[in-house]
């Protein structure tokens, strides 16, 4: 669960520095609506093909993942409406201080129900899950960068 947290706080230090910056940032702000895109997208994969489908193995959990499979479709949508604007468009700010709250409110009910509720998988399945979260995430994260050099194994 640790690579998710980080990925939560991640983001919301991205939505903080995008909030500290002026209109006349244009460029600047272009570039963190840009970085909190890829990385929702690269968290919400990994939970979706990951952490989601290890969860469903707990009955208590599908109500919960109802409710994140849902919340993720909106966050999708409005990062999808908000790529649509022009960095300088007044419509941005709103919309992105909207995007921040549905975020942290989905980070917040997955740190308070999911992740507890995760520990009945056991320390072992945990593990794996963290190596597997970890490797699809970087994967994720090399493919959204084209221009960075990853090492290969020889």
């Amino acid at each position: 669960m640790q690579l998710l947290k980080r990925d939560h706080n991640a983001v919301k230090r991205l939505f903080t520095e995008l909030n500290r910056t002026t209109g006349r940032a244009v460029k600047k702000r272009q570039q963190l609506v840009q970085k909190i895109g890829s990385e929702l997208e690269a968290h919400a994969t990994i939970e979706e093909e990951i952490f989601y489908p290890a969860m469903a193995e707990l009955d208590r959990a599908r109500e919960l993942l109802n409710e994140a499979r849902e919340e993720h479709g909106h966050v999708k949508e409005m990062l999808a409406e908000i790529r649509g604007l022009a960095p300088d468009d007044a419509q941005l700010v709103g919309r992105m201080k909207e995007l921040r709250q549905s975020v942290v409110h989905h980070a917040t009910e997955e740190e308070r129900e999911m992740f507890p509720l995760a520990e009945q998988l056991g320390n072992d399945r945990l593990r794996e899950l963290a190596g597997a979260l970890e490797a699809r995430k970087s994967a994720l994260m090399g493919a959204a960068m084209p221009g960075k050099r990853t090492r290969r194994a020889a």
